[in-house]
């Protein structure tokens, strides 16, 4: 944890100057990062702006605003990653991760019903946030559902972090505590389901082998 927390520092350093330096602009520039797979939390921006505005410097319309138009922006950068190469990744890498047309078709379906609320929650989830517009994207899921999701996620997740660092004052930085122990148990569960998922796959493989033979 030692070395996550000097990480944290760094990103936190940087965070505060570019807030500081940039205002509103700032924190929308580092949601665009935070909404991408750059590893800025909003963990980290949006409770120090929260601070900013119980110091009386910044307002808490803007600073919502701002924080929304940048989750936005780098949610649809990182949608258009997914949607322009996604199938040129797999058709070229999907055999190195098990992956093939048949899992676009997947992808695809399940964001044709389930996007909404995959895209929704996503926005709640540490790690998986940076991550969820890709295979948004890939999956083509309709662009004003996914704006409008983003949006209503981002914006209540980017509030309450904001209002957390309101209460918490000068003690903004401490929820970031909190945040490392759960960004771990979420980045551990997804390990656990991508070694089942290559299980599953490699067992399938298997069995049709045995049976062709």
């Amino acid at each position: 944890m030692g070395i996550i927390s000097e990480i944290l520092g760094q990103i936190a350093l940087f965070c505060i100057s570019a807030i500081s330096s940039m205002g509103y602009l700032g924190i929308g520039f580092l949601m665009i990062l935070e909404s991408m797979i750059f590893p800025i939390p909003s963990e980290l921006v949006m409770p120090f702006a929260g601070f900013l505005i119980a110091e009386g410097k910044m307002t808490f319309f803007w600073v919502v605003f701002s924080s929304i138009i940048g989750s936005l922006i780098g949610s649809l950068l990182s949608y258009y990653i997914g949607f322009k190469g996604g199938k040129k990744f797999l058709v070229k890498y999907g055999k190195y991760f098990l992956l093939n047309e048949e899992h676009l078709a997947k992808t695809e379906k399940w964001f044709s019903k389930k996007g909404e609320l995959t895209i929704f929650i996503g926005r709640f989830i540490p790690i998986v946030r940076h991550f969820i517009s890709i295979p948004a994207g890939f999956g083509r899921m309709n662009l004003k559902r996914f704006i409008l999701y983003t949006a209503i996620g981002a914006g209540i997740w980017n509030s309450f972090l904001m209002y957390v660092g309101f209460v918490l004052g000068n003690n903004w930085e401490s929820i970031s505590h909190y945040s490392d122990y759960l960004s771990w148990g979420v980045l551990i569960i997804l390990i656990i389901l991508g070694i089942y998922f290559v299980i599953k796959r490699l067992n399938k493989k298997s069995r049709k082998y045995k049976k062709h033979r």
